[in-house]
Order: C-alpha cells, then sequence, then structure tokens
C-alpha cells in the first residue's frame, strides 16, 4: 500500500531525528547536572518509540481482509495512536516524580556554551521535524502521524523553555530546573491525553464531520427526483476505509425501475467522488393533494416544539390507513417520548380515521 508506505518513511525520518537528539541531550544533562535537559531528552525518546510503534501499526492495518475481518484491519491504526498516547502519558508521569524530587532538593546545574548551543540546534530540529511530520499526517490522513507533529512542535517549545532558563541560571544564578521539569511533564501529560481522547472518540464512533455531512447530502440532492437526504451513517474502518448508509426522498410514484437506476447512480458516484461505500435507502414521499395538507399540518404543530430538529419519511398508507414518519430530537432533549405523543394525539384528532406511526430519530449528521 503506497500510503502505507509513505508513513513508515516519514515515521524512519521522525525515528533517526530524535534519537540523535536523545544522544546529543542526554550527555549534555548529565554532564551539567540539569533534569531539565534529562527530561527533554526523555521526551524525545518516547517520540522515537511512538514513532516505531507508528510503522508496527501501519503495517498490521495493511493487512487484507479476511474472513474474520473483512472490513480490514484499518481500525489498527487507532489502537496504533491509543499505544503512543499511553507511552506518552507513562514518559509524563514519571517526568512529573522526577521534576517533583527536584523542586524539593534542588541541586545547582552546570551550563556552558556548549550546552546551549546544543540545545537551541535542537529547538530548531523539532521545530523543522514537527512541522514535516504533521504536513505529511494530514496530507495521509494519519492521526498516528498528526499527534507524533504536535508533540515534536511541544517539543520545540520545551526546548526553548529549557534554553531561556539555562541562560536565567549562567546569567543571574536562578534555578529553574525542577519547575521547568515540571512545566515540561505538564505539555507531555496534556499532548498524551488528548491524542488519547481522539483516537478513543474514533474507535466509539464519533459524529460525521459536518463539512463532510452537509457537502455529501448536497451531493445526492442533486439528483432528479431525490427530494431530500436523511438518516446518513458513516462508520471508519480505518482512515481510509469508510462505510455508510443514507435515506433519500422520493416521489411516491417512481418505478421500481427508476428506483434501482437512481440509487445505484448515487452508490457508484458517491464511491468514485467521495471514497465511501454507501448503501441507499428510499422514502417514498407523497407530494401532492390531501397528503400534502396532512403533512404541512404536521409542520405546523411541530412548530411548537424548538427540541424538534427534523421531520422526514412522511407517507400515507391508505391501504392500512396508516401515517408513518421520522422525528430528529435534541440529544438534549428529556422529553422524547412526550412530544411524540402530544404530535400524535393531535394529528389523531384532526385525522381520527388514519393511524400514525412515529419514529424517533437520533441526530446523527448535520
Amino acid at each position: 500500500m503506497e500510503r502505507g508506505k509513505k508513513i513508515v518513511r516519514v515515521s524512519l525520518v521522525g525515528i533517526f531525528v530524535n534519537m540523535v537528539l536523545v544522544a546529543f541531550k542526554a550527555a549534555v544533562g548529565f554532564l551539567s547536572g540539569s533534569v531539565a535537559i534529562i527530561m527533554d531528552a526523555v521526551n524525545n525518546s518516547t517520540d522515537a518509540l511512538s514513532s516505531v510503534i507508528t510503522i508496527v501499526g501501519t503495517h498490521l492495518a495493511g493487512k487484507e481482509p479476511d474472513r474474520k475481518h473483512p472490513y480490514g484491519h484499518g481500525q489498527i491504526e487507532y489502537v496504533t495512536s491509543i499505544t503512543v498516547a499511553v507511552v506518552i502519558l507513562a514518559a509524563g508521569v514519571a517526568a512529573v516524580i522526577e521534576s517533583v524530587k527536584k523542586i524539593a532538593a534542588p541541586t545547582p546545574a552546570s551550563y556552558t556554551a556548549v550546552t546551549l548551543a546544543v540545545v537551541a540546534a535542537s529547538v530548531a530540529g523539532k521545530l523543522l521535524l514537527g512541522r514535516y511530520v504533521q504536513a505529511q499526517g494530514r496530507k495521509l490522513n494519519s492521526e498516528a502521524l498528526v499527534g507524533s507533529g504536535t508533540d515534536a512542535l511541544f517539543d520545540a517549545l520545551i526546548s526553548l523553555s529549557t534554553l531561556v532558563a539555562a541562560a536565567i541560571s549562567m546569567i543571574w544564578h536562578v534555578n529553574l530546573e525542577g519547575w521547568l521539569g515540571a512545566f515540561i511533564a505538564l505539555i507531555m501529560l496534556r499532548s498524551g491525553a488528548v491524542l488519547l481522547m481522539s483516537s478513543l472518540g474514533e474507535i466509539i464512533g464519533s459524529r460525521v464531520d459536518s463539512e463532510l455531512s452537509q457537502k455529501l447530502k448536497a451531493f445526492i440532492c442533486r439528483y432528479p427526483g431525490v427530494l431530500g437526504a436523511y438518516d446518513l451513517t458513516l462508520h471508519r474502518y480505518g482512515p481510509e476505509k469508510i462505510i455508510g448508509s443514507v435515506h433519500v426522498e422520493v416521489p411516491d410514484d417512481m418505478t421500481a425501475r427508476d428506483i434501482h437506476s437512481l440509487t445505484r447512480h448515487i452508490s457508484e458516484d458517491v464511491f468514485s467522488g467521495f471514497g465511501i461505500a454507501l448503501t441507499v435507502g428510499i422514502y417514498a414521499s407523497n407530494t401532492s393533494g390531501e397528503f400534502a395538507k396532512m403533512k404541512e399540518y404536521l409542520r405546523t404543530l411541530m412548530a411548537a416544539y424548538p427540541e424538534i430538529l427534523q421531520m422526514h419519511g412522511f407517507y400515507v398508507d391508505t391501504e392500512r390507513a396508516t401515517v408513518t414518519f421520522d422525528l430528529i430530537l435534541d440529544f438534549k432533549c428529556a422529553r422524547r417520548e412526550q412530544i411524540r405523543d402530544r404530535l400524535i394525539a393531535e394529528m389523531s384528532r384532526r385525522y381520527p380515521e388514519y393511524t400514525f406511526a412515529v419514529v424517533l430519530d437520533s441526530d446523527i449528521s448535520d
């Protein structure tokens, strides 16, 4: 897989740069007695380990689908991101412990011009590495790479802070080692927590991206005969594999042949244009006569309930004397069933000859 190879190449660059920085910072940190520089070196070592984990995860995620995993193994990339986050968090906890010890029992650090030169070089190196890895991560849609790049940019800030603390120590003889180490540790913990929550969100199932949802629905609604697109659901099986479904509303006089042609074209064009395997369902809609007036009356009743975000799938089955429609209510609404029952009661009073069946739908996409 070309994408996987590119991710591996970017990760190898990250490993090389980080290991060079670790070697220099560790040597300088131990020679000068600077806990801040040592913690900075530890942070860089976790970055190198993160890149190794990313390479392994990308390899496993690229495996072909099999009988047990028909959707492929792409979600392993999210597991990889979680592992990277745990590594960062563990390093952050260790850094907190060491920094607290340093604050409780401070010892002076011995800085030289060489020390400052190494730290200054690391600032430039991490800044360039962070921008490169982050840009490649966005280009390749790799959350693990984006996380590594963001972490590298934080590292550049951390190294800059270390440089400032060293200069202050040399000029004014003020020891900020322990406090700076604690600051670095908090940055590491925050970075790990953000990456962890983002990856867990993808595994649990996040809301469809608003921009993608609106573009996709607008694309579908351009087809002749489509009156609306609803119930868009997308599931990610890794960054590159998206499978979903959508319901389109069409006039109730469309033939099976017309519907088959329409849904087939929508599915093929969506896959071609968006890379999404989309199953298309149908809502038949009454578009004229007394049933159009019935729908308008329902909309008038709905205006009294701001919690109702949308109504769709309205259809009158004259043979069974049944009216069906779906309601989307805000997730914060605590009286969903109560609102539905009130609408049914009002509609039943106005149209006693019909039975009303209402589905309470979820606000899953914009």
